[in-house]
């Protein structure tokens, strides 16, 4: 059987280094590491027997993406698992958010994943056959202060996510989108830019913003045991295939929390919207 070849965007830290890592360990497995800098892989040497191929990309820059999907194709012969890592952060309040950082964070977490895809699928497509896993947040599903634009980000890749794997379900290509909660990545530390607030009124949310900076690297989350239930899921559970991964029990209960709000709120208004349709 030829192996799989999986292409992961990010993989010089958090979550996208503990997945290239453990895919190179795995047998039957073709790794396709990128990051911006490519000297930032050496961690994959160890274990590289020809099924690793490291290659330079910055996702908000499409001349990079075609030339790595080429060389991942041109090694391996295809692509049969895409996952869309790469990803940074914003705190800040909405009305103090810097501009230029918030578009810049919207080019890589929202426009870098969709031109990614699009350049993948194709490829997909010719096979009959391939997985892409999206990494968005209990972010996405669920909103606290002082992140609204981040949100916004990852309720984009929620939503294009979702259509997304209704077209190609008949395509043989299937979609599963990550949410994690708090992980022992770099994403709350140096992935994300933070703006303390300045105006009087939203002092109060500083707090807020330095409590998650101190917290980098001392959340509950384990990467490395993410990266392990990514795997088994994509390559031993392929039939069942969750459209949704909350990782962590805190994305976990917060997004059965959130359903059963809105589930009791929508039902509570179902009159008054129905009420709007003309008879």
């Amino acid at each position: 059987m030829a192996n799989k070849t999986w292409f992961v965007t990010g993989t010089s830290t958090g979550f996208g280094h503990s997945l290239a890592a453990y895919l190179a360990q795995q047998t039957g497995v073709n790794v396709v590491a990128t990051a911006r800098h490519t000297d930032q892989l050496g961690y994959l040497d160890q274990y590289d027997h020809g099924q690793i191929l490291k290659q330079t990309l910055d996702v908000t820059k499409k001349d990079e993406i075609n030339d790595a999907v080429k060389a991942a194709t041109d090694k391996f012969g295809g692509i049969d698992v895409l996952v869309n890592n790469a990803g940074l952060g914003y705190f800040g309040t909405f009305e103090e958010s810097d501009r230029q950082s918030v578009q810049y964070m919207f080019d890589v977490n929202i426009w870098g994943l969709v031109d990614m895809t699009r350049a993948v699928l194709p490829t997909m497509r010719r096979q009959k056959a391939g997985t892409i896993v999206n990494f968005s947040s209990i972010g996405g599903l669920y909103s606290f202060p002082t992140l609204s634009f981040y949100h916004g980000t990852k309720y984009a890749v929620e939503g294009i996510s979702e259509s997304l794997a209704k077209e190609v379900k008949d395509l043989g290509i299937k979609v599963m989108i990550i949410e994690p909660s708090g992980f022992r990545t770099d994403w709350a530390g140096r992935s994300s830019k933070k703006a303390l607030p300045q105006i009087d009124d939203y002092k109060p949310f500083t707090d807020f913003i330095e409590e998650n900076a101190k917290g980098a690297h001392h959340e509950a989350g384990d990467p490395d045991k993410a990266a392990q239930i990514i795997f088994d899921q994509v390559a031993n559970h392929a039939a069942e295939l969750p459209l949704r991964l909350p990782l962590g029990q805190f994305s976990s209960d917060t997004a059965i929390k959130k359903y059963e709000h809105d589930l009791k709120a929508f039902k509570r208004l179902a009159a008054i919207s129905a009420s709007a349709d003309q008879k």
